[in-house]
């Protein structure tokens, strides 16, 4: 196994699978989730845990987006057009989540000497590992006019279907990753091209806001020419952990993780009722 990051070689995984839950499951839900785990993991009480997430028609802003000058009118754009609107608690700005995203999690430890980039390398690193046999031309690099452009957008010929996130917790990292399995990258960007047409129309703003060209972003199905579906990326997943490690533990959140996903949550919903306070 070439390439294979040191944050990934680790003795045990936890795995825990959302990727099922259907449409109630809230986006509020898993960012809590995450925020607990990384507690968890970074005082050693978990191994690291990888954590698959599905969530049905969601866009899912980053803070400087619900600082837009015309906002309201962004959302309901978004609202009309049969999506849920929450904003995150982890770094970069909007994406469309929907039943063809899956979104992965890696939990690790920060111990002494990691650092932020090591988060974000050892999840590019993990993705190639994950689509080794189907594709060798995974390229990690800012696709400055797909949505939520980041140093660590992954791509093949230049069109973006993943993005990364991170969010450290005291002494873990939540390191989080869109994949768009199927349907179109350019319809979901599109959609977000609008929201920011409508969001910040022609008004100066001090923060960039991007450009989006839909012709830049889609799916793994289209770039490869597959027909995976998002359960098979899935059982993709499960099997390279399998690889990665001997053993791997579903076990679900217990105890001091339950109380701390409660708190977690309760303080997602308080800050997504701010951020969005005067969109009613």
């Amino acid at each position: 196994m070439k390439n294979i990051h040191r944050l990934l070689q680790v003795p045990a995984y936890r795995f825990i699978d959302q990727s099922s839950l259907g449409p109630t499951f809230s986006a509020l839900q898993s960012f809590a989730t995450d925020d607990a785990l990384a507690m968890s993991v970074g005082e050693g009480k978990s191994p690291t845990t990888a954590r698959l997430w599905v969530h049905h028609d969601t866009i899912v802003l980053g803070i400087p987006d619900a600082r837009l000058p015309y906002i309201k009118e962004g959302v309901d754009y978004l609202k009309e057009q049969g999506f849920n609107v929450i904003v995150r608690n982890s770094g970069g700005l909007a994406v469309v989540l929907d039943a063809g995203v899956l979104n992965l999690s890696f939990i690790f430890p920060n111990s002494e000497g990691v650092n932020i980039h090591e988060g974000y390398d050892a999840m590019v690193s993990f993705i190639e590992f994950l689509f080794e046999d189907v594709t060798d031309g995974i390229e990690a690099y800012e696709i400055t006019r797909s949505y939520c452009p980041g140093t660590y957008d992954l791509s093949i010929d230049g069109k973006k279907f993943a993005g990364i996130s991170q969010r450290r917790v005291k002494n873990g990292s939540a390191v989080q990753i869109y994949l768009d399995v199927t349907g179109s990258g350019a319809e979901r960007a599109e959609l977000l091209k609008k929201f920011y047409e409508i969001g910040k129309r022609d008004e100066e703003t001090r923060f960039t806001y991007p450009d989006i060209d839909p012709r830049v972003m889609a799916s793994l199905n289209e770039l490869l020419g597959t027909s995976l579906s998002v359960s098979d990326v899935r059982d993709r997943i499960l099997m390279k952990l399998y690889e990665l490690s001997g053993q791997v533990v579903t076990d679900p959140l217990e105890g001091q993780e339950i109380d701390t996903f409660h708190k977690r949550f309760d303080q997602m919903i308080q800050r997504n009722e701010k951020a969005l306070q005067n969109l009613e």
